[in-house]
């Protein structure tokens, strides 16, 4: 990570563990293991420009800016205040200086920004085709749109739209199951099923 190495994460490798972040039970996190996917298929490097749409906590924030350096810069937006405020608040327990915040609707704030390399899309709601439209817009050549889905109707929606602007598509299903503590033992218990997809701009 050179430049950018945090002193609260100084390793290479992605997958900040989830209790390193400050939470709040009104604002989602993308969780560790899922983040670790989306960012390798973002394919990042050192100096790219980076939107986080839909930046919630600010969890892919904080792993997208420590993979592009101080010359990259990353654009986290949120139309939920608190999620602003937390993904700050992230951004300054790790001593990150490559990130701008957008507190607002991502619809009318892209159009302001710099064309850019990676979009990490994440709570879209009713407006997944008009953002995805918009971010496609703003993506460099061979630009990448990186999308966790938990709903089908989510995933159909960005499916066709992406088609329709005749994007590549690549398609991950994960299920994670995580080790808890009970009297007898050890069991692991299932998260929901979250499907990412990578887009790429051609």
């Amino acid at each position: 990570m050179g430049d950018a190495e945090s002193k609260m994460w100084k390793y290479r490798t992605p997958g900040i563990p989830d209790e390193n972040f400050l939470r709040n039970v009104h604002v989602p996190i993308t969780k560790e293991e899922i983040r670790v996917i989306q960012i390798s298929k973002s394919q990042l490097r050192q100096g790219y420009i980076v939107y986080d749409v839909g930046c919630g906590s600010g969890s892919l924030t904080v792993e997208a800016a420590l993979q592009i350096g101080k010359t990259g810069r990353v654009y986290s937006i949120d139309i939920n205040s608190e999620a602003i405020k937390l993904t700050k608040q992230n951004i300054a327990k790790f001593g990150l200086t490559n990130v701008h915040t957008i507190d607002g609707n991502a619809k009318y704030m892209l159009d302001t920004l710099p064309n850019c390399d990676v979009i990490f899309i994440g709570g879209t709601g009713v407006d997944a085709v008009q953002i995805i439209e918009i971010c496609y817009k703003k993506l460099k050549p061979n630009g990448k749109i990186i999308m966790g889905t938990i709903l089908i109707e989510t995933l159909s929606i960005a499916l066709q739209t992406m088609k329709k602007l005749s994007m590549s598509v690549d398609l991950t299903q994960v299920i994670i199951s995580k080790s808890r503590q009970i009297s007898t033992g050890t069991m692991m218990s299932s998260r929901n099923p979250v499907t990412i997809i990578s887009a790429t701009k051609s």
